[in-house]
């Protein structure tokens, strides 16, 4: 039986409506709920950037989207970096997840719509992570994160060294673990309101 860390539960839901969803009758009304541990799910672990990559989409969407359920599939999202450059394809997944676009390769759309083909473009100018983009009010969240707010016990560097070069203990080896989740944990939930960690910038956004 599949076992996720405690706290993952307690990390804000992401609601959206996605009208593919809701023409096919995958889900009653096209409303979809994605929880931190979808992301967890689809990169097969739990980190520092898994976790940015959620926290960023949830809060750029909200802005882009206000009081009304977030729309999947009708969000470009768009990344500075080339795909493979750094975590930039992690959190391309992250965000291809939540928000339904994809690259050249995603679902071309019934009759013309629902299509989430070319949402998602890389090595394009700018300083953000990531840009979320809502073509149909001209509306952009620039998206970043300083994830130093929220540093990495002291102890786990070393701890990292001895479980890459396969030496360390079982003991080591699950004191790695905790520690790497308990700043996964900080980010999440002690930090989700931070303002300076998850930096938010609107553009041709009212109100």
């Amino acid at each position: 039986m599949m076992r996720l860390p405690e706290f993952f539960k307690s990390v804000p839901v992401l609601t959206v409506y996605d009208p593919l969803a809701e023409c096919l009758g995958s889900a009653e009304g096209g409303v979809i709920e994605y929880r931190y541990a979808d992301a967890v799910r689809l990169a097969g672990h739990s980190c520092p950037t898994v976790a940015m990559s959620y926290a960023l989409t949830c809060k750029g969407l909200s802005e882009l989207y206000g009081e009304s359920l977030p729309e999947r599939g009708a969000v470009r999202a768009v990344f500075s970096d080339g795909v493979e450059a750094g975590v930039t394809g992690v959190v391309a997944g992250v965000v291809g997840l939540l928000c339904g676009a994809a690259v050249a390769g995603g679902f071309g759309g019934i009759a013309g719509r629902f299509a989430r083909r070319g949402l998602m473009q890389f090595g394009v100018a700018g300083e953000a992570v990531f840009r979320l983009q809502r073509p149909d009010v001209g509306a952009e969240v620039s998206l970043s994160a300083r994830l130093d707010r929220v540093p990495a016990a002291s102890g786990l560097r070393p701890l990292m060294h001895l479980v890459g070069a396969g030496t360390a203990s079982r003991a080591e080896r699950q004191e790695f673990a905790r520690l790497w989740q308990a700043r996964v944990r900080r980010m999440l939930l002690d930090h989700w309101d931070d303002g300076e960690l998850w930096q938010v910038e609107r553009r041709g956004i009212q109100g």
